[in-house]
């Protein structure tokens, strides 16, 4: 559910269980000079006050997971990252990572690439949580998401990807 109404959100929550969320849009957020991350955190309905209303919240069922995935699809080639970290949000705390190159099922390819299609878009950041029955459950596309981090110690060519695909163009997309 995406939603800034305080009721609604409570409503979600009290009907789906165990809920996180996060702002859709986040100002830069400085401490100490430094950018932060506002953290995905798991929320009850009792802790739903009128500051909702001041942004659009995503609210969503959690999902117990044994790991994340991120997908990076630049132009015609998909790079698949399970990260293993123990955190809800792995963006909290990347010293906590590692990361092994997997291959994305098919039908998770198909399923992304009819995203990107869907939206014209050339370049997707798919997040999913890893089930430990090993399902790959969908969470978000973020069409400007990070990546350069993995490159280094996975050493996936998401570099050599990406000058490819703006030194070609979309040809034939």
């Amino acid at each position: 559910m995406i939603t800034n109404v305080p009721d609604d959100a409570r409503a979600f929550i009290k009907a789906q269980g165990a809920v996180i969320f996060k702002p859709i849009s986040v100002p830069l957020y400085l401490v100490d000079g430094e950018a932060q991350t506002v953290p995905v955190t798991e929320v009850t309905a009792d802790e739903i006050d009128d500051s909702v209303s001041g942004t659009m919240h995503l609210f969503q069922k959690r999902v117990r997971k044994v790991a994340d995935i991120r997908v990076t699809v630049i132009g015609e080639q998909i790079f698949a990252v399970r990260i293993d970290s123990g955190l809800l949000d792995w963006r909290t705390d990347y010293g906590t990572h590692t990361y092994t190159p997997l291959a994305a099922p098919p039908a998770v390819e198909r399923s992304m690439r009819a995203y990107l299609k869907h939206f014209g878009l050339a370049f997707g950041a798919f997040d999913f949580a890893l089930t430990d029955r090993g399902e790959w459950i969908f969470i978000e596309c973020n069409p400007s998401g990070q990546w350069a981090w993995m490159e280094p110690p996975t050493g996936l060519p998401m570099t050599a990807a990406l000058t490819d695909l703006l030194e070609g163009g979309l040809r034939g997309q």
